[in-house]
């Protein structure tokens, strides 16, 4: 079984050992790496080569939705991206889609739901 490979990309180094925490559990899921903002995510997303990246939207530098357009624009092979944040609002949900996000999730969504949707979406 192939597994699928994730790159979790957000500023709070405690939101992203929680997901870490709660996709490390999934014998599916390996999580390639991390990173704190847009532009380390780029670079990650070139050297790691993942299959989802789990991507913040509101980061210091680049935020999520600038670099998931330039992730998906680089490289028409590149890894679905899974956009998540704290604010339920419809303008970030349109912009994200717009950005070319394969999905969307609320960072309080239940852990189930998260390891759910990445399934999804990678396949």
């Amino acid at each position: 079984m192939t597994k699928i490979r994730v790159l979790i990309v957000d500023d709070q180094a405690l939101v992203r050992a929680g997901f870490r925490m709660i996709l490390e559990s999934e014998e599916e899921i390996e999580i390639v790496g991390e990173a704190g903002d847009g532009l380390e995510a780029l670079e990650a997303v070139r050297e790691l080569r993942p299959d989802v990246v789990l991507m913040d939207i509101r980061m210091p530098n680049l935020d999520g939705l600038e670099a998931t357009r330039r992730i998906l624009d680089a490289d028409g092979d590149g890894p679905r991206v899974l956009m998540l944040t704290t604010f339920d609002l419809d303008e970030y949900v349109y912009e994200a889609l717009r950005a070319g996000a394969s999905g969307f999730l609320l960072k309080d969504t239940p852990p189930e739901q998260l390891v759910a949707a990445i399934h999804v979406i990678a396949s």
